[in-house]
């Protein structure tokens, strides 16, 4: 590839390193594993944490007030060119939607979700505009992009977002040192943390609480279900009002039926996805599906449902559901009744399957992409 031939603006990783955060640090890795070597722009507080991930990289620091997200939308047009110019690099990568569109005939764009398209109202008004317009402006002028699905790509398309070219499909990876089978003793650690009585169940979701995550319909269906392990959410409060009220209602009590956790640390995620009798996971679209993908290769046992990408991710290895109360009810009914032997062999298949996901197999995608 040459020379400094990349640079990777990883400013738009968020504070609490979610979403985004995993995608960037994730391909980071997997370039690092490959030996391809990248510039990498990242906020202040972000440079020894994506290092430490992957020290081969060569990395720059933004200015500190891209922490503002206005700002860092303004410094992107304005501050990021130059920083391309002096890297030398011949290829940006915008993993994230927007980019420098001075520079757009040199950038590759990720756009990650086509729910701005078919579902809306899963979004807000404001946000769905945004990310909208910036999906068809990367279609239109961008080198290249690139998507974590082919469901994405498909939706894309069927909404006629004019294309430069094809959308390139790479799809994500898993961090096998994060997400793995939990020892008896880790799973052990994590009831003594959340007061969980030993040798008690739960049932867990895991993921940012938004509209298409379904889970009014998820706490609805648990409820219906009166002698079921108690329900644990994990992960922050988006915009769902009527998940806020239920959430925000049950608190996170231990001993109660319905518990919010918030946010994990990520050390904790194997031994709540793994220890868990099962991981619901009820989203009506998603441009790829990493919690699915996380549980499996926790040895999770998952039931989520068919809608765009997750089939892609768990082929035939996890339990399938559409997303409305009485059918996650039924379906979550059925595995826990399931005898120990079905179930073991349904956990075994997905952390097979989840073993082909690779940040390697991702960044070579990449690679592939920026050449």
């Amino acid at each position: 590839m040459g020379a400094r031939p990349v640079l990777v603006d990883a400013t738009s990783v968020p504070p609490n390193r979610g979403g985004v955060a995993r995608y960037i640090a994730g391909l980071l890795t997997g370039l690092h594993e490959l030996g391809v070597v990248v510039d990498v722009v990242a906020k202040p507080e972000d440079v020894a944490w994506l290092h430490d991930a992957a020290p081969s990289h060569r990395y720059r620091v933004a200015p500190s007030w891209t922490r503002s997200r206005p700002l860092r939308l303004v410094w992107e047009q304005v501050g990021l060119p130059g920083v391309l110019r002096r890297s030398g690099a011949a290829v940006l990568h915008s993993p994230h939607y927007t980019f420098p569109v001075t520079r757009a005939s040199r950038t590759v764009v990720t756009l990650h979700d086509a729910t701005f398209f078919s579902d809306p109202a899963a979004h807000s008004r404001l946000k769905g505009a945004f990310f909208r317009t910036w999906t068809r402006l990367a279609r239109r002028f961008a080198r290249a992009t690139v998507a974590p699905s082919a469901a994405t790509v498909a939706e894309i398309d069927r909404f006629g977002v004019p294309a430069r070219r094809p959308t390139a499909v790479a799809h994500l990876g898993v961090d096998r040192s994060v997400f793995h089978e939990p020892g008896a003793d880790e799973v052990a650690a994590f009831r003594t943390a959340h007061g969980i009585a030993p040798d008690t169940d739960w049932i867990a979701f895991l993921g940012t609480v938004e509209p298409r995550k379904q889970v009014p319909a998820l706490v609805a269906a648990h409820r219906g279900l009166p002698d079921a392990p108690p329900l644990l959410v994990a992960g922050g409060l988006g915009w769902d009002d009527e998940a806020r009220r239920l959430l925000t209602a049950a608190g996170d009590r231990p001993g109660e039926s319905l518990r919010h956790l918030g946010y994990l640390p990520i050390e904790e995620l194997h031994a709540f996805l793994g220890g868990a009798r099962v991981v619901v996971y009820p989203s009506t679209g998603e441009g790829f599906g990493l919690p699915v993908l996380e549980a499996m290769a926790s040895h999770g046992d998952v039931l989520t449902t068919r809608r765009l990408a997750i089939p892609e991710v768990g082929g035939d290895a996890v339990t399938y559901t559409e997303p409305g109360a009485d059918a996650i009810a039924d379906a979550l009914a059925a595995m826990l009744a399931d005898d120990p032997a079905v179930r073991a062999d349904r956990v075994a298949r997905a952390a097979r399957r989840a073993a082909g996901f690779t940040w390697a197999a991702c960044a070579a995608r990449h690679v592939e992409v920026y050449a």
